[in-house]
């Protein structure tokens, strides 16, 4: 049962091309989908277990890999931002999007003045080095709440306690003292207390005990965690709301 074998056939013209192709109308959208979705009564909720496909799930839940297509149009979190992905792929992801290494500072690299907005240290664009490790990097962009220096093109490893330098626009040598070195999805994202509420730090104390780091990839994954909790329609129902759907599209 092929999900695109519903929609009517249209012509439709690429760009300047002189004749049309046929092609599905995929921008029906039938409000039966809609209606379902607040009716309790046609769907229950399910959790896609770990590197689950879509063809699985629809397996598991019907007994057969057709009516994959139904998770996508019942649940808009899925349909929005894709099926979730392995533990395997989320790494991946995750190095992808955060693939620089992040230095925390507790040295004042800014004004903690909101009326002076005049960057005072370790400007982006800068070469900065470990004076004990020797490891190098260049300064790739800052998050200044966090007192984070993210940086890439490094060569070495830096060492958390050292002293790290960088010289100015005017030969004058700028320095930090490392709190700690990580792999940039591995650094804090941001802080939450108890209550899981964001709550912002000062960076030249640093969070305390009593808030929870947030890394990036801890928001990935719950993002992720997130994706796998969909509602499906009940097999006692499913075979009518996939006749009713295909009547509304071909309408």
């Amino acid at each position: 049962m092929s999900y695109f074998s519903y929609f009517p056939i249209v012509d439709y013209k690429f760009g300047t091309e002189a004749n049309p192709d046929k092609f599905e109308n995929i921008s029906i959208y039938a409000t039966v989908i809609d209606e379902l979705k607040d009716n309790v009564a046609f769907y229950r909720d399910y959790t896609i277990q770990e590197g689950d496909r879509p063809d699985q799930v629809s397996f598991n839940v019907y007994g057969t890999t057709d009516y994959h297509w139904t998770f996508f149009l019942l649940n808009d979190n899925i349909r929005e931002s894709g099926w979730p992905l392995s533990n395997e792929k989320l790494i991946e992801k995750a190095v992808l999007l955060y693939p620089y290494t992040t230095l925390t500072t507790k040295t004042q690299i800014t004004s903690l003045n909101p009326s002076v907005t005049t960057e005072s240290i370790f400007q982006i664009g800068r070469t900065v080095s470990g004076n004990t490790s020797g490891a190098t990097g260049t300064i790739h962009h800052r998050h200044l709440d966090l007192g984070q220096i993210v940086i890439a093109n490094i060569n070495g490893t830096f060492i958390a306690g050292e002293t790290v330098s960088s010289v100015n626009a005017d030969g004058e040598v700028e320095t930090i003292v490392l709190e700690s070195a990580s792999l940039e999805y591995n650094s804090a994202h941001h802080y939450e207390n108890v209550a899981g509420e964001t709550i912002d730090i000062d960076p030249t104390v640093g969070p305390g005990a009593l808030l929870t780091e947030v890394t990036y990839l801890d928001r990935l994954v719950n993002q992720n965690d997130d994706l796998k909790q969909i509602r499906v329609i009940k097999p006692s129902v499913v075979n009518r709301v996939v006749n009713s759907f295909r009547e509304a599209v071909q309408s």
